[in-house]
């Protein structure tokens, strides 16, 4: 099978890897579309289970870069990288220094920032070899770490969702599982434990489950059971594909709302999941916080204020959504996909 062959190939169109001996680097980028701007996406570190893992991953998380830059309305394309560690091979200075020399072999068509396993010192390691690179920690307007406002942009997601499916304007009492206690799962949870929801939660890591339970009250149960919990919300805040044929059954909330990418296993199981009367609300809306912190700082502009009003658009947007959900009997999903598509089709490129 070639790449153009490839079940998550989708148009996209570049797809380099890149390979240090010296580091050890092995990594993938993708450029998903170029439709609307330089493509922009983190790094994700990550040991795979195979390098078709690897590529499987940066296919389909470029191509929902596309998707969420377009619709929080961003002058950006979409793109991606993962670098594949070896079983027990360590992230290093190094190795990001030799993954910053492929980024900038790519001449600005791709601008990298943080993922999974990438911190803003990376970034900086990265930054010494190319200027291709935002999500800083340092400088007059570095964006920083941009896990707060993406933990900011789901909570607000959970409130715009729990609006339009239960009616009510406040969380107080709403059972919500989180899956995944990493930087915005943690960061989510806090903001849900103020707003007075009772958390249940899980993460592989068992002294962060004791840390949430002492902190927030916080039910854990094993990774494996997060999902068919009895609640109100399930939040997906781990590695995407938890959505699948085996796990969708079991499903007990009302309201899917996350910061997981590619939370579908299949996009086509978004319609199940909406005969079943489940509304998943859409990841790359729910989660693009993030990026919306990363251009900030590419666009030359004060985050706060961008920020702010990026997000505002974004939950409006979202509500707009959901209404034409109801109205037309679609899957949110399928809805904001439209969007998407009339965005990128009415581009000069499109």
């Amino acid at each position: 099978m070639t790449i153009f062959d490839h079940p998550d190939f989708d148009d996209h169109e570049t797809v380099v890897f890149a390979r240090d001996r010296q580091t050890g680097l092995r990594a993938a980028i993708a450029i998903h579309s170029t439709e609307l701007g330089p493509a922009v996406g983190g790094c994700r570190v990550w040991t795979y289970e195979s390098e078709a893992e690897g590529l499987r991953d940066v296919l389909r998380l470029s191509r929902g870069m596309t998707f969420k830059n377009a619709a929080a309305g961003l002058p950006l394309g979409g793109g991606k990288a993962v670098i594949m560690l070896a079983p027990g091979q360590r992230k290093t200075p190094e190795l990001m220094r030799a993954f910053g020399r492929a980024v900038d072999r790519l001449n600005g068509a791709y601008i990298t920032a943080e993922d999974v396993g990438v911190s803003p010192e990376d970034m900086e390691e990265v930054r010494s070899q190319s200027r291709h690179v935002t999500g800083l920690s340092q400088g007059e307007l570095a964006s920083g770490d941009p896990s707060p406002v993406t933990a900011r942009g789901v909570f607000d997601s959970l409130q715009t969702g729990v609006r339009h499916v239960m009616g009510r304007d406040d969380l107080q009492g709403l059972r919500v599982a989180v899956q995944g206690l990493g930087h915005v799962g943690w960061q989510l949870c806090d903001h849900l434990h103020r707003a007075g929801a009772a958390l249940i939660v899980t993460d592989l890591d068992t002294w962060r489950m004791a840390d949430a339970a002492e902190r927030w009250g916080a039910a854990t149960v094993a990774p494996a059971h997060i999902h068919a919990q009895d609640c109100d919300v399930f939040a997906p805040c781990a590695l995407g594909g938890i959505l699948n044929r085996e796990t969708l059954p079991q499903l007990r909330a009302r309201l899917i709302v996350g910061a997981a990418n590619n939370q579908l296993a299949e996009e086509a199981l978004a319609t199940d999941l909406h005969r079943m009367g489940i509304v998943l609300l859409p990841d790359f809306i729910v989660n693009a916080g993030g990026i919306m912190n990363a251009a900030a700082e590419i666009e030359g502009q004060r985050a706060e204020i961008f920020i702010e009003d990026k997000l505002s658009g974004l939950q409006r947007q979202l509500a707009t959504i959901l209404s034409r959900s109801d109205q037309e009997d679609s899957p949110p999903l399928q809805i904001a996909m439209e969007i998407v598509r009339d965005r990128l089709r009415a581009s000069p490129k499109g």
